[in-house]
């Protein structure tokens, strides 16, 4: 799996670089897939998109920061509005079986390893 961390906005019929930031990401393979664990603090369930298509998984969260009424807010270190996320998926993967968990702000997805190039094991008949 590769990352691209390029971000794009069509607009007016040409692409221009769009300011987002980068979440972090772990990813954990095993025989039978990988797990993906983001952290995207500040967004909400409503406000996450994933999308999987053609070999490519798009991870975006717009960031709302509630601010209690009547007061305003005299310093907020959250300066982009939103996380994006690209990467490239390997062929192995099985993106239509993928599986995804939100909770506390950690984005949980896995993805299992197409059936064909999973680990089997070979039973030896005694003869």
């Amino acid at each position: 799996m590769n990352q691209n961390t390029s971000v794009t906005k069509q607009g007016n019929g040409s692409a221009r670089p769009e300011a987002a930031l980068l979440p972090p990401v772990d990813v954990l393979e095993d025989a039978s897939g990988i797990t993906l664990l983001a952290d995207l603090p500040g967004v909400s369930r409503d406000k996450l998109n994933l999308q999987l298509e053609a070999g490519s998984l798009t991870i975006e969260g717009e960031v709302t920061l509630n601010t209690p009424e009547g007061m305003e807010s005299g310093l907020a270190e959250v300066r982009l509005p939103r996380y994006r996320r690209v990467f490239t998926l390997s062929k192995e993967l099985d993106s239509e079986k993928a599986s995804a968990e939100f909770r506390n702000g950690v984005l949980k997805l896995r993805i299992p390893k197409a059936e064909h190039v999973q680990p089997r094991k070979i039973e030896i008949k005694v003869v």
